[in-house]
């Protein structure tokens, strides 16, 4: 792909992507994306075929930044604990972000194609956020800096309480005091007293 094309495509990616956070995944139509884009229905078709094809590439274009940011803010001095605070602001940060998420887009995608295959994306990513937290955590228990006697249950039970706020933010609201102390929470069940 020349750079040129490479550009349009993320151009029609970036714009598809504010499309999905204001319309969700459900409501929204190649047309609604040709609309946005402002290009001909056949330009969008020469890069993508469906709705589909688009949310789950920027799902997975949005996860590699993710991980190019939180890699990126780590340095070989940072403590576990450092890491997992760093890693516990950046959910929040997410979770406080009221408008340009993807939240709602997500899971009524997943809901419309339910899926129990473990190699489902929602399964991939949650399945790798547990094995990094519980790498983590393991590695916070090797430098006396954490105490827990089930690093993979403890870091399952991270993930599970991240989702849960995840659909609580988008159906309840929530504050930012809310997220602090479930942050707090867990973090204080993780880490030793001096």
């Amino acid at each position: 792909m020349g750079e040129k094309s490479a550009q349009k495509r993320q151009y029609i990616l970036d714009t598809a992507r504010k499309v999905f956070a204001e319309k969700g995944f459900k409501n929204v139509t190649m047309k609604d994306i040709v609309e946005a884009c402002n290009i001909s229905r056949g330009g969008l078709y020469l890069y993508f075929e469906s709705t589909d094809q688009i949310l789950l590439e920027i799902l997975h274009m949005e996860a590699e930044e993710t991980d190019d940011l939180f890699t990126g803010h780590i340095s070989k001095t940072d403590t576990a604990a450092d890491i997992l605070t760093l890693f516990l602001k950046e959910q929040k940060k997410e979770l406080l972000q009221e408008q340009n998420s993807l939240t709602v887009a997500v899971y009524e995608y997943f809901f419309a194609h339910r899926s129990t295959d473990k190699n489902s994306m929602p399964r991939k990513q949650f399945d790798a956020g547990v094995r990094v937290l519980e790498k983590l955590i393991q590695a916070g228990i090797s430098s006396g800096e954490f105490y827990c006697e089930d690093p993979k249950g403890a870091a399952s039970n991270i993930m599970y309480v991240l989702e849960g706020m995840k659909i609580y933010a988008q159906t309840c609201g929530i504050t930012e005091k809310m997220v602090d102390e479930q942050l707090l929470y867990i973090m204080q069940g993780l880490i030793v007293d001096v």
